[in-house]
């Protein structure tokens, strides 16, 4: 498949057709969203609302979170559904995988706001030139994984994995005073393709789900006295 004239921004489907995934900078993305930054700023502050996600089978605290779906008829803009829970397979999550987890809500102001509107159509955008012709079933999660000194908090804590969608966004939203986190991008051996820290607003991994793994190392903060957290918006496309 040649890359899709025009496509926006220039790169990423070259990127996800050769080599799976693609990364997108924060001055890359901030050009192609056209933003203001007080817009953006409101997004961001939307994850001090988020709630503890109280289905870690390792009995984690470390990981806040809040989860919305939608369903994008092909051609058309994605439409948010009836709250729902979220599900994984054992084979794709197997911590976590193989029940329903039922998390709080994204807010609606939290999906009023043009930087999720502008995600979920630059995601779109990516799946249907992979995938043309497709109705998509998203769902988007607000994580935030804190740490304390001597309590490491983990972003994947199933390691390296599929998540069992056509494709997958992670965009950054805030590092504050930690050390780790470095993104693993890996192929279906488990061989290492990349490995990179998004850091900064919108920093932006977009993966081929079927062809790449990833994972996200563990994080501590960097001085110990203070709160450490990493907080980031994750968005998959699943062909329905």
């Amino acid at each position: 498949m040649a890359p899709a004239e025009g496509f926006s921004p220039p790169g990423l489907l070259h990127s996800l057709l050769q080599d799976g995934f693609a990364r997108l900078r924060p001055a890359e993305m901030a050009a192609c969203l056209a933003l203001p930054l007080q817009t953006l700023a409101d997004f961001a502050a939307s994850w001090d609302g988020l709630e503890i996600d109280s289905f870690m089978a390792d009995g984690g605290r470390y990981r806040r979170r809040r989860h919305a779906n939608f369903t994008a008829l092909r051609g058309q803009a994605p439409r948010r559904g009836l709250h729902r829970p979220h599900f994984q397979a054992s084979v794709h999550n197997s911590l976590n995988g193989g029940l329903d987890r039922w998390f709080a809500p994204i807010l609606d102001a939290t999906l009023a706001n043009p930087t999720a509107t502008a995600l979920l159509a630059l995601g779109g955008r990516a799946a249907d030139a992979l995938h043309p012709g497709k109705s998509w079933f998203i769902e988007m999660h607000q994580f935030r994984i804190e740490a304390t000194a001597g309590a490491p908090g983990y972003p994947t804590p199933e390691g390296t994995h599929h998540d069992g969608v056509d494709l997958v966004l992670i965009a950054m939203i805030d590092r504050a005073n930690l050390t780790g986190g470095e993104t693993l991008v890996t192929d279906n051996d488990g061989a290492e393709l990349a490995r990179f820290t998004l850091d900064g607003l919108l920093d932006t991994a977009i993966l081929d789900d079927a062809r790449v793994m990833h994972g996200v190392t563990a994080i501590a903060p960097t001085t110990a006295a203070q709160p450490s957290r990493r907080d980031v918006l994750v968005a998959t496309w699943k062909a329905v």
